[in-house]
């Protein structure tokens, strides 16, 4: 994940913490320029996908520049930090570098060529491969071995050397002008999507990025409008007089984008809250929800946790009515197996799991996070209760690693603790089955044919109507309800 731009600069670059993300944003920096790192040091915090996760430095050094502030979304590959591994000693400012270069290059043939489209202070390709294949290379805890073996092609077309590309030809280039090169542009996915949506053409462009890599910036940019000039002022009569009306609406319409400030709050969509509405539309309009609904009596339930709470095996454990409703669907689901399972599309298949991840929705200041116990089926009640509370903890603490929140197998959401009867669940992506549990509440109930307050609950179960039908999913329900009223069955069942 490193590169070098001088013989003594490594950059550092934005890896990918999770499976196959694509961006994190910069929650927190913990050194400053000038500082003094070593390798393992972690340097920042980002947060990607549902996880805020600190990311360690991989070789010594001193802090050259730090590329964007706090807050700020980067797109994985992106440099976030320059370090200098030689100590920094008489060295510039890493961002005064590029413009030294562009002054020290003289504009004759013998002028070391770069390649089209690259940064004008780019340093030479055989730089950057002298740099790496020499010592170890540094692993980062949950990304693996960076491939910065790996050399780039070298590109094919016209060379132009960095005197050749002065900073205002730059400026007038960025979607103005003619274009920059003649082949396709550099330019990462997202980045491609904002130009088409903004209608600018990537090579009519200029890179700023790493690499000659086309940056959000640089596409913003293009889609400004033009300064006035001579060449802008002659390209006018070449338009239609019925076209112009349409050129300039885009511009005079921007002001409509203003809101009032002390009526209305705007929230950008990241991080967290971006995860989960993404993985929130792609479940509700992939798979067909269905939800069942059972209302129950579990004061015998709410009895054997207070007595519990005094059994010396359960001393310092999370003993709550949560921990017996995870035991009682874990037997559920022991009882009709097809109900742990997952929808294949690819491959048109169902895939029945043989252990149970079991996922429980925790509400954190961050937002909603599903981190899961892992083979939550094989353990016994003093293990689960342990589980319970680890996961609890750390996720309310914000240390939830993406690990933790992956291969879920089936959900526990309780909405209980906000006082709601109940719900109707999302089911959270890969699963078939979430458990929704409502508010335990005093109510009037005939027990034994008389009515007396009771403690009653309301559960839910949102299925995949793909793989579950109506028959497994009300077994399901049903098996939990009968636990929970009779809760001498976690002996007989389990």
């Amino acid at each position: 994940m490193t590169t070098m731009t001088e013989a003594s600069v490594r950059e550092f670059k934005m890896p990918d913490v999770g499976e196959g993300l694509t961006e994190a944003e910069i929650l927190k920096w913990y050194v400053q320029p000038g500082d003094t790192v070593t390798d393992g040091q972690v340097v920042c915090e980002v947060e990607t996908a549902k996880a805020a996760v600190e990311l360690p430095i991989p070789y010594d050094g001193v802090v050259r520049a730090l590329h964007f502030p706090e807050g700020t979304t980067v797109d994985v590959g992106m440099s976030i930090i320059a370090v200098d591994v030689a100590g920094g000693t008489g060295g510039a400012p890493a961002a005064e570098v590029p413009a030294q270069a562009v002054a020290q290059v003289p504009a004759s043939p013998q002028a070391e060529p770069a390649t089209t489209g690259a940064p004008a202070a780019a340093a030479p390709a055989t730089e950057e491969t002298k740099s790496v294949g020499s010592g170890r290379q540094p692993v980062l805890v949950g990304y693996g071995v960076a491939a910065s073996s790996t050399k780039r092609r070298p590109r094919k077309g016209p060379e132009v050397t960095v005197a050749q590309v002065p900073d205002a030809v730059r400026t007038d280039l960025n979607g103005h002008g003619a274009p920059a090169v003649k082949e396709r542009p550099l330019a990462k996915p997202p980045v491609r999507k904002l130009a088409k949506d903004l209608g600018v053409d990537l090579a009519t462009v200029v890179p700023s990025g790493p690499d000659g890599i086309i940056t959000r910036e640089d596409v913003h940019a293009a889609a400004a409008p033009a300064a006035p000039a001579g060449t802008a002022a002659e390209s006018v009569p070449q338009v239609p007089q019925a076209a112009q009306p349409q050129v300039t609406a885009p511009v005079t319409a921007a002001p409509a984008a203003s809101y009032d400030t002390a009526r209305e709050t705007r929230v950008p969509v990241k991080g967290v809250r971006k995860a989960t509405a993404a993985a929130m539309v792609g479940s509700a309009f992939t798979a067909p929800h269905v939800t069942e609904f059972v209302t129950i009596d579990v004061t015998r339930t709410l009895k054997l946790v207070e007595e519990l709470k005094q059994d010396k095996d359960m001393q310092g454990l999370r003993v709550n009515p949560l921990l017996l409703i995870a035991k009682a669907l874990l037997i559920a689901v022991k009882r009709n197996p097809e109900i742990n399972a997952s929808w294949d599309e690819a491959a048109q298949e169902i895939v029945v799991k043989h252990y149970v991840n079991l996922g429980i929705a925790a509400a954190t200041p961050r937002g909603l996070l599903v981190p899961n116990i892992k083979d939550a089926h094989a353990k016994t009640l003093p293990q689960l209760a342990e589980s319970l509370g680890e996961l609890v903890s750390t996720a309310r603490e914000g240390r939830t690693s993406p690990a933790a929140m992956q291969g879920g197998t089936v959900t526990i959401t309780n909405v209980g603790v906000f006082g709601v009867d109940t719900g109707t669940p999302i089911l959270n992506p890969g699963e078939s089955a979430i458990l929704a549990i409502g508010a335990i509440k005093l109510q009037p109930w005939v027990h034994k044919g008389k009515v007396k307050p009771r403690q009653v609950t309301t559960l839910a179960l949102s299925f995949d109507h793909r793989l579950v039908d109506g028959e497994l999913g009300s077994r399901v329900l049903a098996d939990v309800a009968a636990i929970l009223e009779q809760p001498k069955k976690l002996i007989t069942w389990g």
